[in-house]
């Protein structure tokens, strides 16, 4: 019936050129349509329309104005009260009631493409144009408040406000999208950038990983899958429309449905439909629209979605580019979830261990006691059984020491009274205290001091501190390593030895060794007491440099990586030295187990969990996989496909800290960064991303990542000399920290204290606390 109306508004009354905008109003009682052409602009009441067509008399508008140029766009007030005009580079807000022009708003170089009224902000309206920016502006005095850059080579055609993350998103007509930051200090910060090509691309390669994959164990093959071009023309989606999507994503512990729906949008083009996550900025379908051979439009020159919340359906309208056709699709959500998502592993995933080690498994060598050669033992009983032999006096007759007589008094007497109410003494009661903070409390945002590591600018190239927080340890270009007190007081312990940048520095979990690698393709464990190594990795040791190790399974392993493979050292540290040869310690070590990837590329990255007894092993390889392999059963669980468009070249899990408590299900969460592509976190549970950080510049430079100890914040190195901050629960940045001379290159969060180090570039370590 709504149709066979319009159908009579705007052929039998007002109108007599081709209708160019129509709009809907935001108000139910009463409900108002505007339409405009190149005659007239036209308001109508659509229930005073209805009501005369059922009487049948010809329903009539009220004409608002002539417009002197295309009315390209038309937009009503949140209150229906003014509405808003969009012609040639002008747009001008009327005045509903007095039928009169409010304001002309002046300043675009093209033509005004689209528009949209901030629902928390009053008085701010937001444009894009055909010349390639947007412009924010405050209608009510006529002012211009922001003028972007020009973003792309392309006009920008559409405009999307999402009020629940306060993001400006709109898409030009070369298919990308471009996600700003509306929140209040942020000046409209860009959040990410979307390539909806690309983004497809990525799509369509992890469902056939997924796919391959979820095959039994007997049929899978592994080769590295490629989108097949040929005979097809490098295709561009213009961005025709953008929709809210009222879509609930399944959740990540379960089968259901999460209580709380993903902020999703549709994405409306030429040749596809595709709803974008805008937590992770990836593509949850795309529904292409040659797949439908029954379908009259191929080719769509304009597209509207409409979501049905009841019956959780979306609508969408389409007009065809080459002809006067008109098609309506009727989209089921949930099947085309069901039909297009990426099938789960086998079997859930979780970092904590949650059955025995078998023993088939590698880590069954940490659990029964290896069998190391012991010669050095051997001849020290040897010797003793020598001396065993010989008179230890040279006396027939022996005084007796008294052990054989009873005492004659009482040495000591156990006091077994003591009541310690459960306190301890002055010197510990600050150390060692598990407690649970608030987020409020726990910002780190003080400046309070910067420590040069050198006299000269060395680029300070990793960062960790020790697991009581008391220490840290950082590796430095000029081939030493320096653990400062967590304070930065005091002068900082060398260890020198390494002949090339050291990469990685590694605390045990006991806090007695220090693990590191450098590029002379050595690893060396240190002493910590004693600052001298006491184990050493030669270059020979493996056919490859190692360019990650750590310890691993509580100390029991050094687990690392090297070429395209990953082993795991079974290793003995024995301090006793030989005064003659002092440079060659007696520390022995074997390797039990090595693993290579699936693709066979080289490994970037590796990342697994030391505080606590964890299965699970991550590791990055060159071809922008991430692979995740569980060491019980001795084998790959899963591949992650194209998770960067760079090699990864940070993988950071969330350890937690014994001094906070975290939910069990917050360990399976981690991040990736790699260059020129942000920051993304997954989730090992349904191996998805939860969401993606694209707000700090990061185009040259490998800059580091770090989880905060409540798991509920996440900080990275930037190139504009700041670190920001995220929150878990945004992609917009929590706050910048500034004050930094050169490139943040890294970043560590005190597990033990409401305090962040961050390291320059020119070799600078800055000590940031919470108010």
């Amino acid at each position: 019936m709504l149709t066979c109306l319009l159908f009579k508004l705007l052929t039998l009354q007002g109108h007599h050129h081709l209708i160019t905008a129509m709009v809907f109003g935001n108000q139910i009682d009463p409900l108002l349509l505007c339409s405009a052409s190149e005659d007239y602009i036209i308001m109508w009441n659509v229930d005073e329309c209805r009501e005369k067509t059922l009487k049948g008399l010809t329903p009539r508008g009220t004409v608002l104005g002539s417009p002197l140029q295309t009315v390209l766009c038309l937009r009503f007030s949140p209150d229906d009260r003014a509405l808003t005009v969009c012609a040639g580079n002008k747009i001008s807000m009327m005045d509903v009631e007095k039928q009169s022009v409010l304001v002309e708003l002046k300043g675009h170089l093209g033509s005004v493409t689209a528009v949209e009224f901030c629902p928390w902000q009053a008085h701010t309206l937001i444009s894009v144009s055909e010349d390639r920016s947007f412009k924010v502006w405050d209608f009510c005095v006529g002012s211009l408040i922001y003028s972007s850059s020009i973003l792309t080579a392309y006009p920008l055609l559409n405009l999307l406000i999402n009020e629940e993350n306060q993001q400006l998103v709109t898409g030009s007509a070369d298919g990308q999208l471009w996600i700003f930051s509306l929140m209040e200090g942020h000046h409209y910060h860009c959040v990410a950038h979307v390539d909806l090509r690309k983004k497809k691309e990525t799509f369509t390669t992890r469902r056939m990983m997924a796919e391959q994959y979820s095959l039994p164990e007997g049929h899978q093959y592994h080769c590295r899958y490629e989108v097949d071009k040929r005979g097809e023309a490098e295709a561009t989606f213009p961005v025709l429309n953008l929709a809210h999507c009222d879509l609930c994503l399944p959740d990540s512990q379960g089968g259901g449905f999460a209580p709380e729906c993903t902020t999703c949008i549709w994405i409306g083009s030429s040749t596809a439909l595709f709803i974008l996550n805008l937590a992770s900025f990836e593509l949850e379908a795309a529904l292409h629209l040659k797949e439908f051979q029954s379908l009259s439009v191929q080719v769509a020159g304009s597209c509207a979605v409409m979501n049905e919340p009841i019956s959780a359906k979306a609508v969408c309208i389409l007009s065809s580019m080459f002809g006067s056709k008109i098609a309506v699709l009727e989209i089921s959500l949930s099947a085309l979830l069901s039909a297009q998502q990426c099938p789960r592993a086998g079997r859930m995933l979780s970092v904590l261990a949650s059955s025995c080690v078998l023993p088939t498994s590698p880590l069954y060598f940490g659990i029964i006691k290896e069998k190391f050669p012991k010669l050095a033992n051997t001849k020290r009983h040897a010797v003793k059984s020598v001396v065993e032999d010989r008179p230890l006096v040279f006396h027939t007759k022996v005084r007796s020491s008294g052990y054989t007589s009873a005492p004659r008094m009482a040495m000591f007497s156990p006091k077994t009274n003591i009541k310690h109410n459960n306190k301890r003494s002055s010197k510990y009661k600050n150390n060692y205290k598990c407690k649970e903070y608030s987020l409020e409390s726990f910002l780190p945002r003080n400046l309070i001091r910067q420590v040069a590591v050198a006299q000269a600018p060395v680029a300070v190239t990793c960062l960790q501190f020790s697991g009581d927080g008391q220490q840290l340890a950082c590796g430095l270009g000029n081939h030493l390593s320096l653990v400062f007190d967590a304070s930065l007081s005091g002068a900082p312990a060398a260890f020198s030895g390494h002949d090339g940048a050291v990469n990685t520095v590694c605390w045990s979990h006991d806090k007695r060794w220090l693990l590191s690698t450098a590029r002379d393709q050595t690893l060396r464990v240190w002493s910590v007491p004693r600052t001298e190594f006491v184990m050493l990795l030669a270059p020979d040791a493996f056919p490859k440099p190692v360019t990650s190790a750590q310890f691993y399974y509580m100390d029991t392993f050094i687990l690392l990586s090297s070429g395209p493979e990953f082993c795991l050292l079974k290793y003995h540290i024995d301090l006793c030295r030989d005064d003659i040869r002092r440079y060659k310690p007696k520390s022995r070590y074997k390797p039990i187990f090595r693993l290579p990837t699936t693709s066979a590329a080289d490994i970037t990255s590796l990342s697994a969990v030391n505080d606590f007894y964890s299965h699970i092993i991550l590791t990055a390889a060159r071809d922008r996989t991430v692979e995740v392999f569980d060491l019980n059963a001795g084998c790959s669980a899963a591949v992650l496909a194209e998770v960067h468009s760079r090699p990864v070249h940070r993988i950071c899990q969330n350890k937690g800290s014994s001094f906070i408590a975290q939910q069990s299900l917050a360990y399976n969460l981690f991040l990736t960064t790699a260059v020129g592509d942000g920051v993304r976190l997954w989730d090992l549970r349904n191996l998805r991303c939860v969401r993606c950080f694209e707000g700090h510049p990061n185009r040259s430079y490998p800059c580091g990542v770090a989880f905060s100890p409540c798991g509920k914040l996440m900080a990275c190195g930037a190139e504009d000399r700041h670190a920001y901050v995220y929150e878990m629960g945004s992609s917009s940045f929590l706050y910048r920290l500034a004050g930094h001379t050169d490139t943040v290159t890294e970043v560590a969060f005190n597990p033990a204290a409401s305090q962040l180090i961050t390291a320059t570039l020119d070799g600078k370590l800055q000590l940031f606390v919470a108010e």
